[in-house]
């Protein structure tokens, strides 16, 4: 594994990176950082090169300032695209990964090979996001607007740890897939700007979420790139049923169940995540042998 430096978009991301082949550009979620994707990365190195940043606010990656959302985070990976060289990629993401996947792909269609997605907030969740009995699945997308949420959760080690523990535990079906990891979790979200960092995400998507909770959501072009999106079966936070809608966003779409697994399918399950991300790939062509790869420019 390497840990590069990236200048992109006028900030230093902090990029992990391991393997050889085809790139595929990795996209973590709240609360994660790189540190999420190293199980699939670990089980895909021998068949592609694979880069996991640090999104704009989280990990080592520079903090953002005022706002900072899709758009935002969209635009910083085709810049970090460009830094790293890369024409071209096969993209993978979840969560906050999976919601700028799609201005990514709307913004520069011609330099993604394929999208890859696990659970994710689109447009056609609409409504259902705000019914009276899912409120207490999202009261902490509200929280984290409040200008106090970093310094409670921060206030003590203790604290910060049961915040982001709570959230690794409830969102898994398999309880105890992050208790290994919850140390280096709670160690990333400690460094300085780290909390604040990832909250301004969801203070950044607020608006758009709101109109999609009214079915006011504007009404954006399909997405064409290849997709794939495995679904998790118990994901309490975003059940299977909102997938219904997918393919008015994305028209080429290959979509399944990713059975007994919660929200983190990449952490819950990585050989099938991996196998199911590879075997994407290599139906849509992604995968050769005789790819070389970019010249490299990231070394610090």
């Amino acid at each position: 594994m390497e840990h590069l430096t990236v200048q992109a978009n006028g900030a230093a991301l902090h990029v992990a990176r391991m393997g050889a082949g085809r790139p595929l550009l990795l996209l973590h979620g709240w609360p994660e950082f790189w540190l999420t994707w190293e199980p699939v990365m670990t089980r895909l190195a021998d068949r592609f090169t694979l880069y996991a940043p640090d999104l704009r606010g989280f990990g080592d990656s520079d903090k953002p300032e005022g706002l900072f959302g899709p758009d935002q985070q969209a635009a910083d990976m085709l810049a970090l695209m460009d830094a790293l060289g890369l024409a071209q990629a096969g993209i993978v993401g979840h969560d906050v990964g999976g919601a700028l996947m799609q201005p990514l792909a709307r913004l520069a269609q011609e330099r993604i090979a394929g999208l890859f997605f696990f659970d994710f907030v689109y447009p056609g969740i609409g409504p259902r996001m705000a019914e009276p009995d899912r409120l207490n699945n999202i009261w902490y997308q509200s929280f984290h607007q409040m200008e106090m949420a970093p310094a409670l959760v921060g206030a003590s080690r203790e604290s910060c740890r049961l915040y982001i523990g709570h959230f690794l535990k409830a969102w898994s079906h398999r309880k105890h897939v992050f208790d290994d990891q919850l140390e280096a979790f709670t160690d990333n979200f400690l460094k300085a700007g780290n909390l604040a960092g990832g909250f301004a995400h969801y203070r950044a998507a607020h608006a758009g979420r709101l109109r999609m909770m009214k079915g006011e959501a504007p009404a954006l072009p399909p997405i064409g790139v290849p997709t794939c999106v495995r679904w998790a079966e118990h994901d309490p936070l975003f059940p299977y049923q909102w997938t219904d809608r997918l393919g008015e966003t994305f028209t080429n779409l290959d979509l399944a169940m990713f059975g007994d697994v919660g929200h983190f399918p990449h952490r819950e399950d990585p050989d099938r995540a991996a196998s199911d991300i590879a075997a994407f790939f290599t139906r849509i062509g992604w995968l050769s042998e005789k790819w070389v790869g970019p010249p490299d420019a990231t070394k610090n």
